[in-house]
Order: C-alpha cells, then sequence, then structure tokens
C-alpha cells in the first residue's frame, strides 16, 4: 500500500508540474524534466564492436569498498585487466552486454533531485564527496581503442512493481531515470571466466585420494596426514562410508563446478618449468610458493600447507589440486558468500598410458587434455571461494599423528 501512495503521489506531482509548465510555456511546449524522455543515452553509439574497454565498478556496502574490474581487448584477446590480465573465457557476454547497453534509452524521468540519488541507489560508487556508505550504484563504463567514452552509466536499484525496470543516472548529472534493461555487468571474475575451472565431468571421475597433512616448515616435511581414497566400483564408491552423509556428491560436485574468486600470476620461469612438468628448486620459484603456502622439499616434492587431493579420471587423466595460504588481498582476508576463508589453490595435471588402458578410457584424449591443462594452469594461483575449499577437503578436523603414503606413482609431480 505504502508504495502505491508513493507512486501516486509522484504521478500527481508530475501531472500538477506539467500543468503548470504548460501555463507557463508556449502552447505545445515539452515540460523541462520531460524534455529527453525516450531519447537514446548515448545516439552516438551504435556499434557494440567498437568497444574495446569495458570498466565495472559495484560497491560492497558491508565493506564500504569499490570493487573494480577492468576487461580489455589487448593483442586480439580480452583479458581481465584489473585481474593480472587472466583471459576472458565468456567471451559472448562481453558480446551481450555490449549491445544490451547501446540501445539503452531514458524510458521515464524519475527525479530531477540529487537528494534522491540514494533512495534510487544511483549514488557514484567513486563518489568521495557523498559521506553515505549505503545508496551506491553500480558504474559501467565503455570506452573505444582510443580510450574515449562510448558510454557511462550508474546502474541503481529495481525499480518498485516495475519488473525489467531499474533505476539509471549518468555520472555526473542529477537527473535518474527508470530504464527497462536486463543489463547487469558483473564485477566479479567468477562471471567472466568459465565455470568449470578443471573441466571436468563428475561422470568420469575413478578415483580420488584426498591428504589432508600439516607442514614442519623448518624441516621441510609432513609432521601429521591423514588419507583417504575412494574408488567408483559398481553400485557405488568405497571409501564413501567414512564421509558425512552428502559429502561425496558436494565433493563431486564441487570438482565439477570448481569458480575462481580471484588469481594470483606464478613467475615466468616457475610456469615455463611446470609446462614441461618438472620445478627446479630456484629462488624465485621458492619464494614464490612460500608466499603462498606451498613448500619444495630438497627432494623435489611439493608440499602444500593444507594438503591436496588427486583425482583420476576414465581418460588416464589425475589431476592434483593443492591447498596453500588463507588469500589475501590488499593485507584483507576475502570471504566468498561470507563463509569461511577464501584460498589460495595450485593445481597440475599428468596423463599416463596405464591408467587410461585400465580404466577402459580414450587414452589419445586424456594425453592431449593433460597438454592443453598444463598450459592453461602453469600460469597462475587460483583463488577459491571458503566453501569450495572445505567440499574438497571431507575430512575430519585432526589428522592422526602418522605419517602418510608414498605418492603413487600414477599421480603427477608436481
Amino acid at each position: 500500500m505504502r508504495e502505491t501512495v508513493k507512486t501516486a503521489s509522484w504521478l500527481g506531482t508530475a501531472t500538477i508540474m506539467a500543468i503548470l509548465a504548460a501555463w507557463t510555456q508556449p502552447e505545445g511546449a515539452t515540460p523541462a524534466i520531460l524534455s529527453d524522455q525516450g531519447e537514446l543515452f548515448y545516439p552516438n553509439f551504435r556499434d557494440p564492436q567498437t568497444a574495446r574497454v569495458i570498466e565495472v565498478i559495484d560497491y560492497e556496502e558491508s565493506t564500504a569498498t569499490a570493487r573494480p574490474l577492468k576487461i580489455e581487448f589487448r593483442k586480439g584477446r580480452w583479458v581481465v585487466a584489473s585481474h593480472h590480465n587472466y583471459p576472458v573465457e565468456l567471451g559472448d557476454r562481453l558480446v551481450r552486454l555490449a549491445a544490451g547497453l547501446v540501445d539503452l534509452r531514458k524510458d521515464m524521468v524519475r527525479s530531477d533531485s540529487a537528494e534522491e540519488h540514494a533512495q534510487f541507489g544511483v549514488i557514484d560508487p567513486l563518489d568521495t564527496r557523498v559521506a553515505t556508505l549505503t545508496g551506491r550504484g553500480k558504474r559501467v563504463t565503455l570506452r573505444d581503442a582510443r580510450g574515449d567514452v562510448l558510454a557511462d552509466y550508474i546502474f541503481g536499484r529495481p525499480v518498485e512493481n516495475k519488473p525489467g525496470y531499474r533505476y539509471v543516472r549518468i555520472p555526473g548529472r542529477k537527473r535518474s531515470y527508470m530504464v527497462k534493461t536486463d543489463a547487469d555487468p558483473s564485477a566479479r571474475l567468477a562471471d567472466w571466466v568459465e565455470p568449470n575451472l578443471l573441466r571436468l565431468a563428475a561422470s568420469a571421475v575413478r578415483r580420488i585420494v584426498v591428504q589432508r597433512y600439516s607442514i614442519d616448515e623448518t624441516l621441510g616435511r609432513i609432521a601429521r596426514a591423514e588419507t583417504l581414497t575412494l574408488v567408483r566400483q559398481d553400485g557405488g564408491w568405497s571409501g564413501a562410508d567414512k564421509l558425512k552423509p552428502g559429502a561425496l556428491q558436494a565433493l563431486l560436485g564441487t570438482l565439477e563446478g570448481l569458480r575462481i574468486v580471484d588469481v594470483r600470476p606464478k613467475p615466468p620461469t616457475l610456469a615455463e618449468d611446470l609446462r614441461q612438468g618438472q620445478v627446479r628448486l630456484t629462488l624465485d620459484s621458492a619464494l614464490s610458493f612460500r608466499q603462498y603456502g606451498f613448500f619444495l622439499t630438497p627432494q623435489g616434492r611439493l608440499l602444500a600447507k593444507e594438503g591436496e587431493l588427486s583425482v583420476e579420471t576414465a581418460d588416464g587423466l589425475a589431476y592434483v589440486l593443492r591447498f596453500g595460504e588463507v588469500a589475501t588481498s590488499g593485507g584483507e582476508i576475502k570471504s566468498a558468500g561470507g563463509r569461511g576463508e577464501n584460498r589460495y589453490l595450485m593445481v597440475t595435471a599428468g596423463y599416463d598410458p596405464a591408467r587410461a588402458s585400465k580404466y577402459g578410457g580414450d587414452g589419445a584424449a586424456g594425453e592431449r587434455r593433460a597438454r592443453e591443462l598444463n598450459q592453461r594452469f602453469a600460469d597462475w594461483y587460483y583463488v577459491i571461494s571458503g566453501p569450495d575449499f572445505e567440499k574438497l577437503r571431507p575430512l575430519g578436523a585432526e589428522a592422526p599423528a602418522a605419517p602418510p603414503a608414498p605418492p603413487s606413482q600414477n599421480q603427477p609431480q608436481p
């Protein structure tokens, strides 16, 4: 009822203003507040293919911080420039976004009052002159190859009782509009990259080994460990009885749909070593590993602060996921979804023809995929969410004091 009264009041006010304007303006003149209603926001922006830079700045009220994401077209490909030039893997999303912003119209004028910007959620997230932490919108800017602005918007809240509409304002101007649009540009890296980091189907998984251990950093060795092996068999999984109900399905589901929160680049020499399936104990690699919670022993084994998970598939492929330090940004711990601490993740892949033969899979496809995956994984430390991290480690909180089982020869090292 309150929203109905508010809408009716606004419509009544607009009507009165229009009548007053009609008394004071020549016959047939449009009231000033409605002078641009129905027009295109940016009539000169007609070709979405001219967009070469897309900037999205969202605002997190809980932390009072702006969250920027910048995507650029560089050297023939789209990259997330704000996240170490990580390659964009959802190019169709870019096309849809640019196309959705080309024909955006000022469907209905809502207000000329700056005092109502907070109510509509269209305060510029970068505006330091406004003290309020609430009511800030999402700023979206498109630029061409020369850096000239093609379009610049502040997207606000959805309009009450008008599905498909949201409040929109042009930065630097007071007037707010109600605009019919389904455009909702995201400032989250996960929404611009492939949602299945491992490119893995749960139905192809044949064996999983979970190793949780702690590391004696002084001696460079494992101090405590617990290991759980899960093997797919006819009618179920051996070892699954040691897990809590639903834990196995949660593990498989997370493997199949693992999403990244952020990335960090590896040193070029280390990345090249990993492409070749080896790691040399250099100062650069040692410092890089230690920074993110990984350790290379004198014997050449790569350990992780929070243990590791190996996954074998029917086509002879084996992944090793190693879990490192809590992920930080600007010295602050980041958490996706507000549950648990985000974690650094390092992934490697290997192929074994004997494994493919054992499982009866397509060995040629497995070998090819191992090469492709290692090319992809070699450059990056990934950041995954706290909840996903926990689902990938489905064991008890305390590990028994026992030496770990030696790594299988079928598990890729590193």
